[in-house]
Order: structure tokens, then C-alpha cells, then sequence
């Protein structure tokens, strides 16, 4: 029997190092499912929502490097489109192939008929649409190139007819490539940032994502210069841990050390990061910048040096041209801010909340303590998130995995599906909001389904709670954030998984312990205390006064109850704003 076009992709992926295909199948990717099945080395993840294939593509492809999803023509692309959104915004190499109605019905608004160029265009750097035999192995090849050099999403349209035609043989490579080039400033640049440094005593250092891979590097440039070392949510897991000069993040879920360090600076060396929030960044200190896409060098804040190059390759050749400064007091000093700031988060842990109130500072610290050195975490985005940024700490063999730069709900749970088949054997946790884990409740059946050992934590506050908090700090009063929710316990059990309920503080470390040596897939409900705040590290006075005009909306419309809770439950916030 002749090659038919679908086993020619199939075979391409299989090449390019692909292990699966995350879709829901329909009639236009029959073939594409039937080409899967007969080749027998990929597997066809059978999602519930095209969307979470797509997360779960964008999660194995930041741990493993290229990842595969797929949708049928019509719903089954535009399910796809939030998660390849977030995919390609978070740099992740993903492969979607966008199966389409046949070829000759193009133009006629065919039923499930959709224009892929348009509808991907904006979270895509490759998108085509392959209308003949010899089309589709050049494009799908430039495909994988694409998503693997550019650090994003490739489209590949795939009409249905197409797919069961014979393969043709091209002349043009069918196998893709992966080098790794040493990148770094020029000679004259690297010395003129050297002279630049050695002139400034107080220096901080801010890493973002692109310094993941310069861990040890980024520690000896900051004991070289006696610089604190803060980094962005993403860089975390890497940059975090053994690093003597760390002082924490910044920005909306960052800590008052890392804000306090840069802003006190004279000199700010931002290493391998976009970070996206310009209020954060100070304006009265040199900064420099460094990273392997130059067009983004600038559009944060106002650099005075920028420089093209990864930073592993950049601080190996700048670290002996910078001499050793000698005067470590700056450095102290943001230590010791830093080392109060934990001293003061340490209160939330400490009085871990009450029935139905737990303290979700103690639930992630409780978790940070019991999960295991390598755990692979992933976290909605939200309340989820902050407390996974503050009380989840890196070990070096850790992993983190949000929507940190698209910011969309929903992402934990389809990413740890992405994550558990990425890493068997690695432990995967999902830390989830109630809000979050509603959008895309019917997946929990694909991880029964696939019999993966996810655990989730679901900090159930019962309300959208940082949309709460964003019309409470705007002096609005918070309206239509409440969730009903049903017991996700009993929907945990219902899907085939263990389920455990938590309302009582002193019931948390034995469920959670419970799930995580549980053998198989687990749900933990812990029912969190609503009113908890999350204030970034700089608060402006518009901020407290907004608050202070919520509650009084609230009190004026016979909220009192809630008012009282929320001064109650954050007093010490409170009280360090007023």
C-alpha cells in the first residue's frame, strides 16, 4: 500500500522527536488518528477540550523542547486558540496541526469551514495551509524549524483530503535541525560593559527566563560584583536556589526586597528578561540589558547599554574582564530587607487560619515542605499563583509552569496532564484555583483516562479572587467574583480519582501528604479563607485609598460581615499600608 500523505506527517513528527499528538479527533483528522494508530511508536492523548491539548502541548514543550496538538476543522481550531496562545507567548515550541475541510470546498463556507491563516496568524510565526502532496512535507519541516529556533507556535492546515492522497518523495530535507550557536556581544561591547560595571558600587542584577540555563554563572557574576540577585516569576526554579544574593521577585507578585534592591541601585543589569511591568522598574539609575532577541532591548524600561547574546554565553566571556569589588555592604543591606520581608511572610504560615479559613500562605508552604525535590509544579493564574511565586521554593531540580506572560485561568490542569506525560516518574502538581479548575473541569477524565499520577491542590477561596482584589484596590466593591462550586472532592471521585475535602488548618499536612503518596491521580479541596490579600511589593496611595472606598461601598450596602472579615484576615497588611 502506498504512503498516504498522513503517514508522511506522522513519520515526520516521529523523526522531529516527537512522543504524542494532543487532540480531540474528527472527521477532517481521521486519517491523521488512523496514520497514528498504524505507525505504533506516537501516542494520540485523547483530550476532553482542544484548548487543554493545547496546554499540555505547550508544557511538554518546555520540558522536553517541541510538543504536538492538533484540532478538527471549525470549533476544533478555534478551541485551540487560547492554549497555543499561551504556548507561543511563553516561547514554547509547539506543533498544531489544523486539520481542515477538503480542499475543493474552500471558499464556499462549507460546513466547520474556518480560515486558519487569519485565525492563527497572531499566536503563530509559521502558518500554512498545504493544498498539494508535495506542499505538505516543505512546510511541515519549516514548520518544526520555525517553533524550534523562533520559540513558538507553528501552524501546519492539513485539508482532510489531502491527508489520504499518496505521499510524494521531495527533494528538500525532510528532517529538521536543532543547533546551538554561541551568541554574545562583540569584544569592544563586553570590555566597555566591563569598564561601565567597575565603576559602580551598588549593582543589582535582575534575571528573567533567558538566564535559565547561566545559574552558576549569574552566582559568580553577583559575588564578583557583591550584587543582590532578583529575578522574574518564570526564572525562578532556576536562578533561586544556592544563589547567596538572592533577595526574591518583583512585580505584581514579587516581594518589597527585590523592588526595595533595584530601586536603591546605581547600576541594574537586566539578564535574559522582558519582564512586562515598566512601574516596577526604576528611573534613576543606569540600566543595562542583555538578550537574544534585540528588538525587545528597550520597551520595558530606559536602557542606557543593550546587548545582543545569551546570558550563558555573555557572562563567561564578561566575568574576567570585571574586577573583584570589595565593598559588600549594599549587599547586606538588601539581605537584610530581604530576610525581614520572610520573617514577615513567615506570620501567615505561623497562624495558619481558621475553619473554612485556612491561610493559603500555610497550604503552599505546607506543600513547598512535602513535595518532593524535583516536583514539577504548575499554577493557575491568580491568587494560585501568588502564593506558588512566595512559598514554593527552587532546589535546582524543581519546575514551575504558569501562564505567566498570556495570564490566562485555566492552565494548571491541562499542563500538568502535558507535564505528567513529559516526565513520567517525575512528581506533578497542579495548584489551582476554584475558578481555574471550573473552565476546564471535564479533563480531570483525561488524567484518569491515562491513569496519571497528577496531584491538585485546589485553594478554594469560592470566589475569583484577584479580580476581587483588583475592583477592591480600584474602589469598586466586588461584585459578581463569588463561585458556587460544587464539591470538587466528590467530582475528584465521580472522574475516578481520589478526592480529599479540607476545611480545618489542622487537616491540611495529612491530606496533603495523603494525596502525594497516594498511587494514582488525587484532588485536594482546602477551603481557603476568601479575603486574603496579595499586595505587590510597591503600594501606591490610590491603591489604599481604594480599598478604603470599597469598604465603605461594602459597609453602606450592609456588607459589614465581609469588611470586618477582610480587616481581620489582613491586618498586618492593612496595618503596613495605613
Amino acid at each position: 500500500m502506498a504512503k498516504k500523505v498522513a503517514d508522511q506527517l506522522v513519520e515526520m513528527l516521529v523523526n522531529a522527536g516527537i512522543k504524542r499528538i494532543y487532540a480531540v479527533t474528527g472527521d477532517s483528522l481521521n486519517e491523521v488518528n488512523d496514520a497514528v494508530r498504524r505507525e505504533g511508536s506516537i501516542q494520540w492523548v485523547h483530550v476532553r477540550h482542544e484548548e487543554a491539548g493545547a496546554y499540555a502541548a505547550g508544557a511538554e514543550a518546555q520540558l522536553n523542547g517541541l510538543a504536538c496538538c492538533a484540532g478538527s476543522s471549525g470549533p476544533g481550531h478555534v478551541h485551540l486558540i487560547n492554549g497555543l496562545y499561551d504556548a507561543h507567548r511563553s516561547g514554547d515550541s509547539v506543533i498544531a496541526i489544523a486539520s481542515t475541510v477538503a480542499s475543493f470546498e474552500f471558499g464556499t463556507s462549507y460546513f466547520q469551514e474556518t480560515n486558519t491563516i487569519k485565525l492563527f496568524d497572531d499566536c503563530s510565526y509559521y502558518n500554512q495551509v498545504a493544498t498539494t502532496p508535495k506542499q505538505l512535507p516543505r512546510m511541515l519541516q519549516a514548520g518544526i524549524q520555525s517553533a524550534l529556533h523562533q520559540k513558538g507556535v507553528a501552524v501546519i492546515g492539513l485539508p482532510g483530503d489531502l491527508s489520504s492522497m499518496d505521499a510524494v518523495e521531495i527533494e528538500t530535507s525532510t528532517q529538521s535541525f536543532n543547533p546551538a550557536p554561541v551568541i554574545r556581544p562583540n569584544d569592544d561591547e563586553l570590555n566597555s560593559l566591563a569598564e561601565m560595571i567597575n565603576r559602580f558600587s551598588k549593582v543589582t542584577v535582575f534575571c528573567g527566563i533567558g538566564a535559565s540555563e547561566a545559574h552558576d554563572e549569574v552566582v559568580a557574576f553577583s559575588q564578583k560584583l557583591n550584587a543582590p540577585v532578583a529575578y522574574s516569576f518564570r526564572a525562578k526554579m532556576d536562578i533561586q536556589y544556592n544563589n547567596p544574593n538572592e533577595i526574591g521577585m518583583t512585580g505584581l507578585l514579587g516581594l518589597p526586597s527585590a523592588y526595595h534592591s533595584m530601586h536603591e541601585s546605581d547600576l541594574l543589569i537586566l539578564l535574559g528578561t522582558d519582564f512586562p511591568y515598566t512601574p516596577f522598574m526604576p528611573t534613576n539609575c543606569k540600566i543595562v540589558q542583555v538578550d537574544t532577541k534585540p528588538e525587545r532591548i528597550g520597551r520595558r524600561a530606559k536602557i542606557d547599554v543593550g546587548l545582543c547574546g545569551t546570558i550563558k554565553d555573555t557572562l563567561t566571556a564578561l566575568l574576567p574582564l570585571i574586577a573583584q569589588k570589595p565593598d559588600d555592604s549594599f549587599l547586606k543591606a538588601q539581605l537584610k530587607v530581604y530576610a525581614d520581608v520572610k520573617d514577615k511572610m513567615q506570620t501567615y504560615v505561623d497562624d495558619s487560619g481558621t475553619t473554612e479559613k485556612i491561610h493559603p500562605e500555610f497550604v503552599a508552604h505546607v506543600l513547598d515542605k512535602l513535595a518532593d525535590d524535583d516536583t514539577i509544579f504548575t499554577v493557575d493564574t491568580g491568587m494560585s499563583c501568588v502564593w506558588g511565586s512566595r512559598y514554593i521554593n527552587a532546589t535546582g531540580k524543581r519546575k514551575m509552569i504558569g501562564s505567566f506572560n498570556h495570564g490566562s485561568m485555566a492552565n494548571a490542569m491541562p499542563q500538568a496532564i502535558g507535564a505528567a506525560l513529559a516526565r513520567p516518574g517525575q512528581q506533578v502538581i497542579a495548584l489551582c484555583g476554584d475558578g481555574g479548575l471550573s473552565m476546564l473541569l471535564g479533563d480531570l477524565a483525561t488524567i484518569v483516562q491515562y491513569k496519571l499520577p497528577v496531584k491538585i491542590i485546589v485553594f478554594n477561596n469560592r470566589s475569583l479572587g484577584m479580580v476581587k482584589l483588583e475592583m477592591e484596590v480600584a474602589g469598586l466593591p466586588d461584585w459578581q467574583t463569588d463561585m458556587y462550586n460544587p464539591d470538587f472532592a466528590l467530582v475528584a471521585q465521580a472522574m475516578g480519582m481520589k478526592g480529599i475535602s479540607v476545611t480545618e488548618p489542622d487537616q491540611v499536612k495529612q491530606a496533603i501528604s495523603d494525596a502525594l503518596t497516594f498511587d494514582g491521580p488525587a484532588l485536594v479541596n482546602v477551603f481557603t479563607d476568601p479575603n486574603a490579600l496579595a499586595m505587590p511589593p510597591k503600594i501606591e496611595l490610590k491603591q489604599v485609598a481604594g480599598m478604603a472606598v470599597s469598604m465603605t461601598k461594602l459597609m453602606l450596602n450592609g456588607h459589614m460581615d465581609e469588611v470586618l472579615d477582610t480587616v481581620k484576615a489582613n491586618y498586618k497588611h492593612l496595618k503596613d499600608l495605613l
